[in-house]
């Protein structure tokens, strides 16, 4: 380096550890991401929530991480399913799997700003989202209309958030259970709105809210706002088991990447980016004198052909016809598990459809096929003719897949 090289490089060092010594001192934002997990301590996470119903209750709490489509398929589950989440977007699939369950006598309290478009349709519900002219934010203000458990005052939380009500309901056969508004400086609701509902379904109900900001650590910790909170979860029945879902989760339990952690703090994540700009540096002022000339490397060559080829004339010689059948589909079922990313360790009805929907084809010509294919797999001897049959069921399948047909 020459003296004006080392004085400028002196000069860039000096201002890099100023702005990592100011980046470092900097108190760290308020994180507002609404994860609703039971690990999160952050306003919008649900640790003492959890903490409440595991530690300081007599309920049975039992914690589920599986989809309700794969928790429900044990009917041996019974009880409260309870669903807290800044969205909630049950399938199809999982709507009548909620609702054949809850028919038989169960309960589903569901809190969240966004429900299922399915459910909501199939309980005659519309959601709309309150606003007010001339007004910006919109600070949720809430109470129950039961009068043993109406609070004198409604709840505030003093923050802007979205404030959603149910603008359509059947009022036949669903009660109304809360009331929201937007705050406009007076501590009282007028113009109520349906936040809060009973939805009888068979022998059991679901309960849907729509505002898990009441569940959170920043709603429970202000002030007596826990009464509230309290009081809207006094409608689970108390006597029978509590199922805590994890998986309708916008937060991430866990990430333990490697880099995650390092960006996660702000003294390794300033280290890890001085050791990068130092690693640049070096490449700048020395890369140039001590590099050398890349030999040409004639790439390898690729024998996969020859040896499939080879492979399969040793089994032709010997009329292995069964192996090489064992051959074709296990590499149809790996082409299934890498194309079309469906996993084939339970050959069931949902498996039918999704390979069928995914590949073009119909699911009669997939159940079809996969008879086959275990015909060929439970005997001991494929002959020629059925080996000839089970290549053109493959191929024909697969080119529906490849839109060649």
């Amino acid at each position: 380096m020459t003296k004006l090289q080392k004085i400028l490089f002196g000069i860039f060092l000096l201002l890099l550890g100023t702005l990592v010594y100011l980046e470092a001192t900097k108190p760290q934002p308020v994180n507002w991401f609404p994860s609703y997990t039971k690990t999160d301590k952050i306003p919008l996470g649900t640790f003492v929530l959890h903490d409440l119903l595991t530690e300081n209750s007599n309920l049975e709490v039992i914690e589920e991480q599986s989809p309700p489509f794969e928790v429900l398929k044990d009917s041996t589950v019974s009880g409260t399913y309870v669903f807290i989440n800044n969205d909630l977007n049950f399938d199809k699939i999982e709507v009548e799997k909620l609702l054949n369950w809850v028919a038989k006598g169960n309960t589903v309290f569901a809190s969240a700003n966004y429900h299922s478009q399915f459910l909501k349709d199939t309980l005659q519900l519309e959601t709309q989202a309150a606003w007010l002219p001339n007004t910006i934010g919109s600070e949720p203000l809430m109470n129950l209309i039961n009068p043993k458990l109406k609070s004198e005052k409604p709840f505030r939380i003093e923050r802007n958030l979205s404030v959603r009500y149910f603008e359509k309901i059947d009022t036949l056969s669903q009660i109304a259970l809360g009331v929201s508004q937007i705050y406009n400086d007076t501590l009282s609701i007028a113009i109520p709105n349906l936040n809060f509902i009973k939805a009888p379904v068979g022998k059991g109900a679901f309960y849907l809210h729509l505002q898990p900001e009441i569940f959170s650590n920043y709603f429970l910790l202000a002030e007596n706002n826990a009464d509230f909170t309290k009081k809207v979860l006094s409608y689970i029945n108390d006597d029978k088991m509590l199922i805590w879902d994890n998986y309708y989760k916008s937060g991430k339990p866990i990430n333990v990447s490697p880099l995650h952690i390092l960006l996660n703090n702000k003294y390794l994540k300033w280290a890890y980016y001085f050791v990068l700009i130092g690693a640049l540096l070096f490449i700048l002022f020395e890369g140039k004198r001590k590099q050398r000339s890349i030999p040409v490397v004639p790439p390898l060559t690729n024998k996969t052909y020859e040896y499939t080829r080879t492979i399969a004339g040793m089994y032709l010689d010997k009329n292995e016809n069964h192996e090489i059948a064992k051959k074709q589909i296990a590499l149809f079922m790996e082409f299934i598990r890498t194309r079309m990313r469906i996993q084939t360790d339970k050959l069931d009805k949902r498996f039918f459809e999704s390979v069928g929907s995914r590949s073009g084809n119909t699911e009669e010509a997939t159940v079809a096929l996969f008879n086959f294919i275990q015909k060929v797999q439970s005997q001991q001897h494929t002959e020629k003719e059925e080996l000839i049959k089970l290549y053109h069921l493959i191929t024909d399948y697969k080119k529906k897949i490849d839109g060649k047909s």
